[in-house]
């Protein structure tokens, strides 16, 4: 366990959960170091990864509590995005392993984004996302722009900014953010259920396809083509293509290694 993380491994899949429950999880930009390291390091010796957060919540936030006093004007609030916020979210966009992120309770500011991020994301009845920067006087981070205006539209995107209202799970899947909405007793194990899948499926595909899909909002068509060349010369080349293709022609499961 590294302090703010709960971190456990078991038949390729690496869960990872944010455990500050007094703050609800709220992130300090030394935890979110530990926590890209944390991914970098499940990415090469796990073949799927869960980010969830402890007890109520997924994360509040930035831990407000924590920054340095100053005076007013003083403070660079852009600092901690350039040194530990924007990249924990790059190594995210670039991991070579599916990430599910399952978010119970709230997932707010910083932590909204994290929860966005997921490529299978499992959403509590109870959740809820809030983009709580208008009410302090910031911008909404951590890419949480660039992710909800291709989620759910401009419009939609400015209500959740300019608001900064709650968005309610059932909510954010009737709007295309989240791919399932459980029970939040169940969203845990409708997680490992989703990861169990992708930890036995052709993993180095599966990181290819994720990263195609990341890149899809930055280029042309194509771009995106030249792009899904690439990736299939590599998944072409890979032992995972050879069987799958073996378990065609046989007609049994494919197992990916």
């Amino acid at each position: 366990m590294t302090d703010g993380l709960n971190i456990e491994t078991s038949d390729g899949v690496t869960t990872i959960a944010l455990n500050d429950p007094t703050t609800l999880n709220a992130l300090t930009p030394e935890l979110a170091v530990s926590l890209t390291a944390a991914l970098e390091s499940a990415a090469q010796n796990s073949r799927a990864i869960i980010l969830t957060g402890s007890s109520r919540a997924f994360c509040s936030g930035a831990n407000l509590q924590a920054r340095p006093t100053a005076k007013p004007g003083q403070i660079n609030a852009g600092s901690a995005l350039d040194e530990a916020y924007n990249p924990l979210m790059m190594v995210i966009r670039n991991l070579d392993v599916p990430l599910i992120t399952a978010i119970n309770g709230p997932a707010a500011g910083i932590g909204a984004s994290i929860a966005m991020a997921g490529d299978i994301i499992i959403a509590g009845e109870n959740s809820y996302f809030l983009e709580a920067f208008c009410h302090i006087g910031l911008v909404p981070d951590g890419g949480a722009t660039w992710m909800l205006v291709r989620n759910v539209g401009r419009v939609r995107a400015a209500e959740l900014a300019l608001l900064g209202e709650k968005l309610a799970a059932q909510q954010a899947f009737d709007w295309g953010m989240v791919t399932k909405v459980v029970g939040d007793d169940d969203v845990m194990p409708t997680a490992n259920t989703y990861a169990s899948r992708l930890a036995n499926g052709p993993t180095h595909a599966l990181g290819l396809m994720r990263k195609l899909l990341w890149q899809a909002g930055d280029g042309t068509f194509q771009e995106q083509l030249a792009e899904e060349r690439d990736a299939q010369a590599s998944a072409g080349k890979h032992p995972h293509f050879a069987e799958g293709v073996a378990a065609f022609l046989q007609k049994r499961k494919a197992n990916f290694e």
